[in-house]
């Protein structure tokens, strides 16, 4: 037996009366969550899910996602989690494809309703049963007519629950991530993947009971589920939770909570390197910080450098991805840390520098990073063609451009995919582009990511109008708002007369990217 939901069951009987998460002005203990869960698990139990059923799950990083996340967990259920960014025609689409049975779904904000969007999702996904919203207050009413709410499912359930006995190898969650073309298809990770990158990651930033760790990076993500959430839970740490990325706050919880572990992408080390304000918050997070993890997208080295100078707390560089649960290779901190390098490979995971018949090539020498190991996903669900490609001899194929040194450190070179990542987020251009292309007014588009010195990279279309139709920038962009996630709809458009294709009718992007405008 092994059921992921033990990194919360150890430290509420070890640390009960510990702080376990910290949300504004409320304090949540171990044994307070660990509570919360089993009512969840009683609750979804009431409902009929059993062991294996999908359950999905959009909320901000507020205490709700680890109670529910968890509880889903406990029950022998496979979480799903979903970007809180999605709109309806998104949500309904990965709430039919992973076969979720039930939908929980934080109520948002004026800015941001998800709970509006995630409800009409819901009802165009006939296949999932059961919907209910996640509102501010547990008894709280709901502000959707007639649909339930959390508080409701909780309502009446026991504190106690028996964690259902999955196996080491059974499916825990299945996390939406990129493909080389088309939509998203959900990564299998088990219960063991998982489990063993949460003990990984805790040994490779020296997680303690004793340490504070703020967690800005959203939770539906990989990167803060495992190197934050579980491994925290794990080691007893506290989390304090904030639901967006603002230099200023982020430092003035730093100060007030005393923060000892931060981990982020590239664009939030860029924001706090430039933020110029008090003196006093910059203090006092240097004079508690101990260590800072990025990942997510490559690091500039000149924000590595000027961020360190100024916070004087090192930022340690690692590299994955949602099939691999997601830690591959991370700089050990008592090994030599080189910059701009993504280190070396964790304990159990072999890297290979391959080339296209998947031989190794000689250190130095470009290639696509393979690897294989304890957190290899059991697949994408539901689709063995993908599997076949991407697992192919029983490696990972990262799409990624990697070479050795002759000190065995890696380093990203390049992507082999088109996939943009803007802000940490992946965003998939052949999606984009299919919903571009029901505009009345486009008769082609192309989608590339260009750099930006914020996001990392920023989603650019280009595109062909229907003979004699007219569009604007901004109208194709605010059409596009509407029918997509913030992170994924272009901030740039460029009209133009024809796109490049090669002599099969291929559109060249890279003829495209040797053009595009920089932000």
């Amino acid at each position: 037996m092994l059921n992921l939901s033990v990194v919360l069951e150890d430290s509420a009987r070890r640390y009960p009366n510990k702080d376990a998460f910290i949300f504004m002005d409320t304090h949540l203990s171990f044994a307070q969550v660990n509570a919360a869960a089993n009512q969840v698990a009683n609750g979804l139990r009431s409902l009929g899910i059993q062991p294996g059923d999908k359950v999905a799950l959009s909320c901000l990083n507020l205490p709700y996602f680890p109670i529910v996340y968890y509880g889903i967990l406990k029950a022998g259920a496979v979480v799903v989690p979903l970007s809180v960014l999605l709109k309806r025609r998104e949500i309904t689409y990965h709430l039919q494809d992973s076969d979720a049975r039930a939908y929980l779904c934080f109520e948002g904000t004026p800015q941001l309703p998800m709970g509006e969007e995630g409800y009409a999702g819901f009802r165009e996904a006939p296949s999932c049963d059961h919907f209910f919203l996640i509102t501010g207050k547990p008894d709280s009413p709901s502000p959707i007519e007639g649909v339930k709410t959390l508080g409701m499912l909780m309502a009446g359930q026991p504190p106690a629950f028996l964690t259902e006995m999955t196996g080491a190898d059974d499916t825990a969650v299945i996390i939406y991530t990129s493909g080389t073309t088309g939509k998203p298809k959900g990564a299998e990770l088990t219960h063991s993947n998982l489990m063993l990158n949460a003990v990984l990651s805790a040994d490779l930033v020296r997680t303690r009971k004793e340490d504070v760790q703020l967690i800005v990076l959203p939770l539906f993500h990989i990167f803060a589920m495992t190197v934050l959430l579980n491994a925290g839970a794990y080691r007893g740490a506290t989390s304090v939770l904030l639901p967006r990325f603002d230099a200023e706050n982020v430092l003035g919880l730093m100060q007030k909570h005393g923060v000892t572990v931060f981990a982020g992408v590239p664009t939030m080390y860029w924001g706090l390197l430039n933020y110029h304000g008090g003196t006093a918050l910059i203090e006092a997070a240097r004079s508690k910080l101990k260590v800072c993890v990025s990942g997510g997208a490559s690091l500039p080295v000149e924000v590595l450098k000027g961020f360190e100078a100024k916070y004087q707390v090192p930022i340690i560089e690692g590299y994955g991805m949602s099939e691999g649960s997601p830690v591959v290779t991370f700089n050990h901190q008592d090994q030599e840390r080189k910059p701009g390098s993504i280190g070396t490979p964790v304990w159990g995971v072999e890297v290979m520098i391959a080339d296209e018949n998947d031989k190794p090539v000689p250190s130095g020498e470009k290639g696509q990073l393979l690897y294989r190991g304890h957190n290899v996903m059991k697949g994408y669900y539901k689709r063995p063609e993908a599997n076949a490609e991407s697992l192919k001899g029983g490696w990972m194929h990262s799409g990624d451009v990697a070479i050795m040194d002759e000190d065995g450190y890696y380093y990203i070179v390049d992507r082999t995919k088109d996939m943009i990542i803007r802000g940490g987020l992946n965003v998939y251009p052949r999606e984009v582009e299919e919903v571009l292309m029901e505009h009345e007014a486009i008769s082609l588009v192309a989608v590339i990511g260009v750099p930006d010195k914020e996001c990392g990279e920023e989603v650019k279309a280009f595109i062909v109008l229907n003979k004699g139709a007219q569009a604007t920038e901004d109208g194709i962009i605010g059409w596009a708002k509407e029918r997509m996630a913030a992170y994924k709809y272009p901030r740039m458009v460029e009209f133009v007369e024809e796109l490049p294709m090669s002599a099969t009718g291929k559109i060249l992007k890279k003829e495209l990217r040797k053009r595009r405008r920089k932000i």
